[in-house]
């Protein structure tokens, strides 16, 4: 099995080398840090990863050289004292003209410095060359992120089991980290969002000390990362009886949520799962939708592709992505709900186990 995960860690380094003539570049420096884990399995926090054609090579400070020994396969270890001289050294050793990089990851100091030590080199910037990277996913991605799916919807439904009227926001975030922690998530994955009453019109409110109420929406996004890769969930629940303007908001935003997901197939133009989810909610309801409606998840929690309605991106199988419209009514509610599904020829499976009907807590 190890050897089966080693092999699949080079022939992403192959696949990414066979496009270097396509990206006029013999050679490409990698900061991201989930780059260099998706293509070496490197899981530290810090390191630079350089390609040649035919050779990698990672580079670490003296707290991970045994680490990344022990993680790596094909791909060398060196240790450094001073991280830019080591960049200097091992470019010109590899002999690299044109050498791409990540322009997201690499400031504009950190720029200047190369330009003057590599001059020699000229640099090439890889924005939309590296965005869809990481973004089909293998069956084994895919078997950690439902994983990991599954410790986040545990702990959301733990959550709708025992959360009561007189709990505050951060008393429910605390709740739900605790309980995927004893599921075994490794970490959040993003910071925990539990929002209540007016609270739930910001889509990225932190949780407060505003207890909750009857006649609350409570919006809970929530995700974990397991063995690295995010999980991302929304539920809102209602704390007792709803309002009859709440309810049919709530189903307005449950019928865009599904047919969404119901249009979610290779080949579909990203936008145009967007569009739909605005054309289900209408004039009445769509001025209140003030974000994208999904993104993709992986190594990070916002990764390629966007579900937005500028966006240029086209579903391919092996692609994981959230949909989660929403409506935000300042000052009074919002609700969103999200599921995170894996794209497949003729349509999608959600990796996500909550269920979206209405939950009331009383």
């Amino acid at each position: 099995m190890q050897q089966i995960i080693h092999d699949a860690f080079l022939q992403r380094i192959f696949k990414l080398q066979k496009k270097f003539p396509a990206c006029l570049i013999d050679g490409i420096l990698l900061t991201g840090i989930s780059n260099i884990r998706y293509l070496s399995g490197f899981t530290g926090s810090d390191g630079v990863l350089i390609l040649n054609a035919d050779e990698a090579c990672l580079l670490v400070d003296g707290r991970y050289k045994t680490q990344a020994e022990a993680e790596v396969y094909g791909v060398s270890v060196l240790r450094y004292d001073h991280k830019m001289q080591c960049i200097e050294k091992t470019v010109k050793k590899m002999g690299l003209a044109k050498l791409g990089f990540e322009p997201a990851f690499i400031n504009v100091d950190m720029y200047d410095d190369l330009k003057r030590r590599l001059k020699n080199v000229r640099l090439v910037p890889l924005g939309e060359e590296l965005k869809a990277l990481r973004a089909c996913k293998d069956r084994r991605e895919i078997a950690i992120m439902q994983k990991a799916a599954a410790i986040a919807s545990g702990a959301a439904a733990a959550l709708a089991r025992d959360m009561k009227p007189g709990w505050t926001e951060r008393e429910a975030a605390l709740h739900l980290e605790m309980t995927a922690r004893r599921a075994g998530a490794e970490q959040v994955a993003f910071e925990t969002i539990v929002a209540s009453g007016e609270n739930a019109a910001l889509p990225h409110a932190k949780p407060s000390n505003r207890k909750i109420r009857h006649g609350d929406f409570v919006v809970v996004d929530f995700g974990v990362k397991y063995q690295g890769y995010c999980s991302d969930e929304t539920c809102t629940f209602a704390i007792g009886e709803l309002t009859g303007d709440q309810k049919n908001a709530y189903r307005a935003v449950k019928c865009a949520h599904d047919e969404a997901i119901a249009a979610v197939r290779a080949d579909a133009a990203a936008a145009g799962i967007d569009a739909l989810a605005r054309r289900v909610l209408g004039k009445k309801y769509g001025r209140y939708f003030v974000h994208g409606t999904g993104h993709g998840v992986g190594l990070e929690v916002h990764e390629a592709p966007r579900l937005a309605q500028t966006s240029p991106d086209v579903l391919k199988a092996g692609m994981v992505v959230t949909v989660e419209p929403g409506l935000y009514y300042p000052g009074r509610w919002g609700i969103r709900i999200e599921d995170t599904v894996v794209v497949k020829k003729n349509g999608c499976d959600i990796m996500t186990r909550m269920k979206k009907d209405i939950i009331i807590i009383e």
